[in-house]
């Protein structure tokens, strides 16, 4: 029997990943592939969100409401995020194209990435090959740039987050 020692981050980058590929079929080995993930811990990570009542138990159907509750509610306090130095990366939240249209700033957060032509405070990404898999995959690089609003946002960025979040949802 599979023993939870609770959430990973890398739990939230695979969910977001699923509900990122709306209704096109996938299996374990295409998530870890396209996120840079092992095959074990895509599994582990999907066993994980099945005990918390985040996904069904056929461990291919999100739990749409628990999650959103999960991502607006726990995320800030289970993996926050507080801007770091100034590095070159990849827009997240508030600066990112999902929020950046909505909300103005002169200091865009960043996850620091080699090929990144943006410089602001930088953003510890839930998992280290997120801006990879965002650079290959946009609905997944929104959701994601929605869930660092949330973790490093303030309250307006934060409750802008949650609306898109709950759109894109349903």
């Amino acid at each position: 029997m599979f023993e939870h020692k609770g959430m990973r981050p890398q739990d939230v980058v695979i969910l977001l990943k699923i509900l990122a590929k709306g209704d096109d079929a996938w299996f374990a080995k295409d998530l870890a592939t396209e996120l840079g993930i092992s095959n074990a811990e895509v599994s582990d990570s999907l066993n994980r969100s099945v005990i918390g009542g985040l996904v069904a138990p056929d461990k291919r159907t999100v739990m749409k409401r628990v999650l959103l509750d999960f991502l607006t509610h726990g995320l800030p306090h289970v993996f926050p995020q507080l801007p770091g130095p100034l590095q070159r990366g990849m827009p997240t939240a508030h600066a990112a194209p999902v929020l950046a249209d909505l909300i103005a700033s002169d200091m865009p957060y960043v996850w620091p990435h080699p090929t990144g032509k943006v410089r602001g405070p930088s953003i510890t990404p839930l998992h280290r090959n997120v801006p990879a898999a965002c650079e290959r995959d946009p609905a997944l690089y929104d959701l994601l740039a929605l869930a660092d609003a949330l973790r490093a946002g303030r309250v307006r960025e934060r409750e802008l987050a949650m609306k898109l979040l709950r759109e894109r949802l349903g």
